[in-house]
């Protein structure tokens, strides 16, 4: 019965914080192990302090996000939201200001569920045309500022165009990319953290 007193003492246990991601292959671990993956890297790097869920599907575009996170939201209801969608848009030729409308409605309807938003930007092969890259990341320069949410303009910054970090497919980094793609994301998201998840992360881990 001791027990029993003391937990009732104690009170509820506090639910850790939710991280969602909502991205496409980049996010999904495409063709390499899934734990490889810089999601399951970070959530190592946060151990329990913060419960990830990764979302991402392979070729997933900004429509099909838009229309699958409203009940992502109900069902996991996010503290913080990391929206890593576009690549597939860009790499059918979609138009830009259809990307932007559906990250737009994606942004709204996180920060209306209480989520704070994370921008994960990408950028498009100049053989698209330089008109059409320069529309497409401008899409995220142009939510990050009318949303005030913070932006990683290109999480493929240093790993894209080095052959040895890239897939043969030259779209997907391999699995030693990983930890730079977290490396990439890392700064803008820990300003969203709670403070003792940030110290868990730092921690020298066995």
């Amino acid at each position: 019965m001791l027990w029993l007193l003391l937990a009732a003492w104690a009170g509820p246990a506090m639910a850790a914080p939710k991280l969602l991601v909502m991205g496409d292959s980049l996010s999904a671990a495409y063709g390499i192990e899934r734990e490889s993956g810089w999601v399951q890297l970070l959530d190592e790097r946060l151990a329990d302090e913060i419960e990830v869920i990764n979302a991402s599907i392979s070729g997933e575009t900004t429509s099909g996000g838009a229309t699958r996170l409203p009940e992502l939201l109900r069902q996991y209801r996010p503290d913080i939201v990391l929206l890593e969608l576009g690549g597939n848009d860009g790499l059918r030729g979609l138009p830009p200001p259809q990307m932007r409308a559906n990250l737009a409605d994606m942004i709204e309807t996180s920060q209306q569920a209480g989520a704070e938003v994370l921008l994960l930007g990408i950028r498009i092969p100049p053989n698209y045309g330089q008109a059409y890259a320069d529309a497409f990341s401008r899409v995220y320069r142009t939510l990050a500022e009318r949303y005030d949410v913070p932006l990683v303009p290109f999480i493929l910054k240093g790993i894209a165009l080095d052959d040895s970090l890239m897939q043969d497919d030259g779209i997907h980094p391999t699995a030693e990319a990983q930890p730079l793609v977290l490396d990439n994301i890392w700064p803008a998201l820990e300003k969203l953290l709670p403070e003792q998840a940030i110290a868990e992360a730092t921690l020298p881990k066995d």
